[in-house]
């Protein structure tokens, strides 16, 4: 692969021209479709195989036109103290806008006259008025939003509080400041690494490049494929942070082939052979974690996956073959005005390495006290982790976002004027005839947990209907799920249970039953990829060992920042409550990609110098010297591109951001830096045992780049198999 690489680069390099402008042409080709695209008419969720499926697919067959599965709104007015929402002078208010709403748009299916349909609290200060849509949230036209927006404005200043919620309010999330400056930080730590503005400035702008294709091709085909509104974002995320380090590696090791004297097309093509090659297997493992998300069968999550895993694609790509192209466009401004004048003076960089620098310290203190260090970094992890087991998962609601929001404040007007169950209640399918469906009634009756049980509502056909069931307890509480529990138990085959509750509850339950499985595909593909690489049994799994504790510690963090609490305010936290169901899966599968990157990069220098003759502890400090500095500056700068999207105002994105900010600082600082070295020094030559059986079976991928020792580059010198790095 080395070699096929090292090609690929010195190609690249010649035709830097021709290859630049092939990106240039599929940027503006992918910005085009985005441009000219239809605009996603929908973005369904489903989850195959749950019982709140079944109960939507029923609907839509039994309750043809009901928009079951379709936006809801709900229009929350409160009464000024001591007065009531039924007073004459309020009432023409609430009844002017039911009107002003059923005429407001085509999409609606019905509203709901709080007088009529009992939506009055008891002591008469709240009442809501129910809207209906044929479709979903995504679905839905601007002039339908503005329509039910507006029908709330108009209210407003009339005597009564109005607010607006419900998911027909959905949109796109917000984005903030936050994402700008993660890539200022980055920009400013590729400065201090290079030295030079033009070789931190290549990185910024081939991750650009790469997210504006990749971003665009998914905005183009959103329409076709039903991509949801999240996923141009994780894409987004994923993309700048992997293409970023991916550069940043490349474009390292050109320098350091630079400083040995080689000739620029000979460097470039000698990086792209040895750096390549690991950003070849590190891109492998990111891709197999997010396309293995597709074993949860759940649409959404698939597709995010793939799509992010194609940005992914699209960053390798641009790393192997722009990087090249564009150092050739740099020449000697890819090196600091340091470097250059140190270089004239006859101190290259290799003289320079004898030197001990940072990384070289830090290894030879840990692998003098390797069992100090590997207990204060698995104990220090495990504290961290502690929260994880007080793990509650759910969906955020309207009770999650920021009470500066309509949806927030219509939200706890609700809780506070008929309990807070009224914020998700619960949809009770028959499949039989009146007599089931009262019977179902009954039965439901003598559960506990339950606020109201509305009579049977009948199709036309007389066989099937629905029931409604307003839990005591707000929607994520354990109360509330429960309840459901208790239905699905009381009931049976012919009743099924469904909402935007129990669909909450059927997802979580999802997550969980797939999380082994998934670790286990996802796990044991890299770990064989892994094993491939650095031809060592031990070496995988201490890496997925660290990988787990890193991921576990960082579900701790999350749990502690948005369920309980602690330090919310800083993270803008508004509303604590329950994870995000797919939290836990959706961060192993990122966070494992991203955590064998610094793997791949880090111990490769360390294997090569082992294979080179040196001690297990000298490899390790070999192994630090050249990679801790820049495989530093990598986590960096992905914990600050993570970090700028804890800054948006949507909950989901608001949490990916954090973990994946937080698990990447725990992989890179505490496993991949400390308990890492600390486990290789304990092992000692162990650590390097492979089978020979094995050894005989598996391919030689040639990731350390021996396979280039036999070229002899433009300047004419032989090559030393000692120079050559990774």
């Amino acid at each position: 692969m080395a070699t096929f690489l090292y090609k690929l680069g010195r190609s690249a390099f010649r035709r830097r021209r021709l290859v630049a402008l092939l990106w240039v042409a599929l940027l503006a080709l992918a910005g085009v479709g985005a441009a000219t695209a239809p605009a996603a008419t929908s973005s369904s969720f489903s989850i195959p195989g749950t019982e709140a499926q079944r109960a939507f697919d029923l609907l839509e067959e039994r309750f043809p036109g009901a928009g079951a599965d379709g936006a809801t709104a709900r229009i929350v007015f409160k009464a000024p103290e001591g007065q009531k929402v039924t007073d004459p002078a309020h009432r023409a208010v609430v009844e002017e806008t039911v009107a002003a709403l059923k005429s407001g748009s085509d999409q609606i299916v019905s509203v709901a006259d709080p007088y009529t349909a009992q939506a009055v609290s008891q002591n008469g200060s709240t009442a809501y008025v129910s809207v209906a849509y044929k479709v979903n949230a995504m679905e839905l036209t601007d002039e339908t939003r503005e329509a039910l927006t507006q029908a709330g404005e108009q209210a407003q200043g009339k005597g009564l509080t109005v607010e607006v919620g419900g998911d027909a309010l959905q949109t796109m999330p917000e984005t903030g400041a936050g994402e700008i400056v993660g890539v200022v930080i980055a920009g400013i730590v590729l400065v201090i690494t290079f030295g030079s503005l033009v070789a931190a400035g290549l990185p910024l702008l081939t991750a650009i490049i790469g997210v504006g294709i990749g971003v665009s091709s998914i905005t183009a085909l959103a329409n076709v494929l039903d991509l949801g509104s999240t996923t141009s974002t994780l894409a987004m995320m994923i993309g700048l942070a992997v293409g970023i380090d991916y550069a940043l590696f490349i474009v390292s090791r050109y320098r350091a082939e630079l400083a040995e004297g080689r000739d620029k097309e000979e460097a470039a093509g000698r990086a792209t052979g040895t750096a390549g090659s690991a950003v070849v297997f590190a891109g492998l493992t990111v891709v197999i974690a997010l396309v293995g998300l597709a074993v949860v069968n759940i649409p959404m999550l698939t597709k995010m996956g793939f799509a992010a895993a194609g940005t992914v694609v699209i960053a390798v790509l641009i790393a192997l073959t722009l990087i090249p192209a564009l150092l050739g466009f740099a020449g000697d401004k890819v090196v600091g005005r340091k470097q250059r004048k140190g270089a004239e003076a006859g101190a290259d960089e290799g003289g320079k390495e004898e030197k001990p620098n940072g990384g070289t310290r830090w290894a030879r203190f840990v692998i003098r006290r390797p069992v100090l260090v590997l207990l204060v970094g698995v104990l220090g992890l495990g504290a961290i982790a502690v929260p994880a087991a007080s793990l509650e998962m759910g969906l955020p609601d309207d009770g999650a976002k920021p009470v500066s929001t309509s949806e927030r404040r219509a939200y706890d007007m609700l809780s506070d004027g008929f309990g807070p169950g009224f914020n998700g209640p619960l949809l009770v399918v028959v499949d039989g005839d009146k007599a089931t469906a009262d019977s179902t009634v009954s039965t439901i009756k003598k559960l506990e947990g339950w606020a109201a049980v509305t009579p049977a509502t009948p199709n036309k056909a007389g066989d099937a209907a629905m029931i409604t069931v307003v839990p005591k307890d707000r929607p994520s509480s354990v109360a509330t799920e429960n309840l459901v529990h208790d239905i699905r138990d009381a009931t049976g085959d012919d009743v099924l249970v469904t909402g935007a509750t129990a669909m909450n509850i059927d997802f979580s339950q999802k997550m969980n039953d797939a999380l082994v499985p998934y670790l286990a595909l996802v796990v044991g593909l890299a770990f064989l990829l892994l094993t491939l690489v650095f031809r060592s049994v031990l070496v995988p799994l201490k890496a997925a060992l660290g990988f787990l504790l890193s991921v576990v510690a960082a579900l701790g963090a999350v749990v502690a920042v948005f369920q309980w609490g602690w330090l919310g305010s800083l993270f803008g936290v508004e509303q604590t409550g329950p994870i995000m169901s797919m939290m836990p899966i959706f961060m192993v599968g990122v966070v494992f990609g991203l955590a064998m990157d610094y793997e791949v990069f880090l111990v490769t220098r360390m294997r090569e110098a082992y294979v080179h003759g040196e001690r297990p502890g000298e490899a390790v400090v070999t192994g630090f010297r050249h990679s801790a500095r820049v495989v530093t500056a990598a986590a960096v700068i992905m914990i600050a591109v993570f970090s700028g999207f804890i800054g948006m105002t949507d909950q989901m994105i608001k949490m990916i951001g954090f973990g994946l900010a937080v698990a990447v600082l725990f992989d890179a600082f505490v496993v991949r830096m400390a308990i890492v070295p600390a486990v290789l020094a304990l092992l000692g030559h162990k650590a390097w045992w492979l089978p020979k059986w094995l050894d005989r079976v598996l391919p030689n991928v040639d990731v350390e780049g021996e396979g280039l020792a036999g070229h002899v580059g433009v300047t004419g010198s032989e090559e030393r198999p000692d120079l050559v790095k990774v």
